[in-house]
Order: C-alpha cells, then structure tokens, then sequence
C-alpha cells in the first residue's frame, strides 16, 4: 500500500467528491450541498481546508501541516486566518449535529463524523 507523502499538497490527490454525513462536497466545483439544498460556493480556501479534512476523516489533522498545505505558511497571522475559516466551515456543518470539526488544543483539527445507529 503506498502512503501519501507528508508534503503532497491538497492539489495532488485525485478525489474531488466526498459526503461528508448529510453533505455533499465537489471540491471541483468547490459546492457545498445538504441534503437537496442549493450548494453554498465555497471560498477557495474553504474548500482547500475542507477537503483537506474530508481526506484525513476522523484523523488528527496537525495545525502546521494544514498551513503549509494550504498556504504554505506558518506564522502568526496566516494561523488566526485558518481559525477564521474553520469558524466558517463550522457555520456551514453545523445543520448536521452529526458532523463537526473539533479542535485538538495544541495540536490541530478533526473532522468527526458520527454514524447514526
């Protein structure tokens, strides 16, 4: 099984479609859809960070890998900028109570996704 490398960027994957619980994202298209809702057109950014997180589902995503993928940067400013859009990406998740991005202090997110039973 050949694992992606550390410093692949989001770019390099080939997957643009994932359901993310309730969601639907075509990060192509970079559309957000809910269930059969119109999509909300997501910012290049939002749709770098979400896919990012839709790719390592349920995985520790660490706040530095995230910054050097997405704006291949790590200092002070562009971090408070990633907690902006991840305050968004939440605003948008937050009609599936089954969906979330959870913040692991000190060491970056998680994009949880509960299974109903």
């Amino acid at each position: 099984i050949m694992q992606r490398k550390a410093t692949e960027t989001v770019a390099d994957s080939k997957q643009f479609e994932f359901k993310i619980g309730e969601f639907h994202l075509n990060s192509k298209l970079r559309f957000l859809r809910f269930r059969d809702e119109e999509p909300v057109k997501l910012s290049p950014k939002e749709n770098e960070l979400l896919r990012l997180l839709a790719l390592h589902e349920n995985d520790l995503m660490p706040r530095e890998l995230a910054l050097t993928k997405i704006w291949r940067d790590d200092n002070y400013f562009t971090s408070r900028s990633m907690d902006v859009y991840i305050a968004k990406l939440r605003k948008y998740l937050k009609q599936d109570e089954n969906v979330e991005i959870v913040n692991i202090h000190g060491e970056g997110f998680r994009l949880v996704i509960n299974q109903e039973a």
